[in-house]
């Protein structure tokens, strides 16, 4: 069965895959140009992200949704255990959202560009006036219940496990008042691990548990660490056994 999935992966679901992803790419950046990059920036992806998830074949189960009040704007965090996390949570959120990325990002060649006309949000730490930029347009952006979605290791797991959190995404939901909604991702290591070059998917349950709210009471240094312990250990405790515990990431 593993070689006739290979043979599947190689033959069907990447040719789809692309030619998906491409057109994707173009009803993006031609629907933002012309209209509206609140509904043109996150309807396609979502609906691309869920065919991709169905191109390979994977089960998916999403818990909590219905915590989440429609109306209000949120700064979801959420552990990045590899690759296939931008389908998960593109696809099965059930939120309209704006990514937060690296500035470098927008070098990527069509998705780079495509991004920028969707609006998300790429973060400049070159200096303060640039932070301070991201952080004024992050509040234009997340207005009317448009929410935004960050990985605050800020890279991809090795093991699966979690490592540290950068305090970037939380400054940001301190410094605007908006509530941090920690997610859990789970499966999506043991469907594509992070190594080098083209790899073959794995047949495997992907899991996304969205948590209780963390709702902003005050501000400063205090609260935002013990909404940054919160969301940690929130994230934590819905992960297997096995990938429990922090292991240090080489690349944080």
């Amino acid at each position: 069965m593993k070689i006739l999935y290979r043979l599947y992966q190689l033959f069907i679901a990447l040719p789809l895959g692309l030619i998906v992803t491409v057109l994707t790419c173009l009803i993006i950046i031609i629907g933002s140009l012309l209209g509206s990059a609140h509904f043109w920036g996150y309807y396609p992806g979502k609906i691309w992200a869920q065919i991709i998830c169905r191109l390979l074949l994977l089960p998916i189960e999403v818990v909590g949704r219905e915590k989440i009040d429609k109306k209000q704007s949120y700064v979801f965090v959420a552990n990045h255990q590899g690759p296939m996390d931008i389908f998960l949570v593109y696809g099965y959120l059930g939120r309209n959202f704006k990514w937060m990325m690296k500035k470098a990002l927008r070098k990527t060649p069509l998705i780079g560009y495509t991004c920028e006309k969707a609006r998300h949000i790429f973060v400049d730490k070159s200096g303060p006036k640039k932070i301070q930029e991201t952080i004024e347009n992050a509040r234009q952006t997340l207005q009317g219940g448009t929410s935004l979605v960050v990985f605050p290791e800020g890279s991809r797991s090795f093991t699966g496990h979690m490592g540290k959190f950068r305090k970037g995404a939380f400054q940001l939901a301190d410094d605007i008042g908006l509530p941090v909604v920690p997610v859990t991702i789970d499966g999506s290591f043991d469907v594509l691990t992070r190594m080098a070059g083209f790899n073959f998917v794995n047949h495997h349950k992907m899991r996304l548990v969205i948590h209780d709210p963390i709702f902003p009471n005050g501000h400063g240094p205090e609260v935002l660490k013990e909404t940054m312990e919160k969301s940690y250990e929130a994230i934590m405790s819905a992960l297997p056994e096995r990938h429990q515990g922090y292991v240090e990431n080489k690349d944080q």
